[in-house]
């Protein structure tokens, strides 16, 4: 067995952690911290909750092919992630669609350190899913 071989399954594990962990995370934050999630929030359950199903799948049957089902996923909720953020940390900025009913979309339920926000977090697990995809990619080609 090469190296090759261990390294994107070594992959998905990490990605299907790192989904994971948002998700509990996020139902940590709504269900026992009780923080109501607002729009942007929703949109981002409901690619990243998938993500920790699909690699789940994929890593306990080493499949590397669900990356054209995550690749996708973990991209647009990182662009929704960094609009989300953005929301919360320049004043001003409305986004494309404010936020109509329920919670405001720039309000910050946490910010530990003066920049880690609950977008902030997800888009670090969206970013880290991608990069995680990529690599596994890359390795397949050789």
């Amino acid at each position: 067995m090469s190296e090759e071989k261990s390294s994107p399954s070594y992959l998905l594990y990490l990605a299907w952690l790192v989904a994971t962990v948002a998700t509990l995370g996020s139902l940590y934050f709504s269900e026992i911290k009780g923080y109501i999630p607002c729009e942007l929030c929703w949109y981002q359950r409901i690619l990243m909750y998938p993500l920790a199903l699909i690699l789940g799948i994929g890593t306990f049957q080493n499949d590397t092919s669900v990356k054209k089902f995550v690749l996708p996923m973990s991209m647009i909720g990182a662009g929704i992630s960094l609009l989300h953020y953005l929301e919360q940390k320049i004043p001003g900025f409305g986004g494309f669609k404010p936020c109509k009913s329920g919670v405001p979309c720039n309000a910050e339920y946490i910010n530990w350190f003066g920049f880690i926000t609950i977008p902030f977090l997800a888009l670090t697990a969206f970013t880290l899913i991608t990069v995680f995809m990529i690599i596994v990619t890359i390795k397949n080609r050789k």
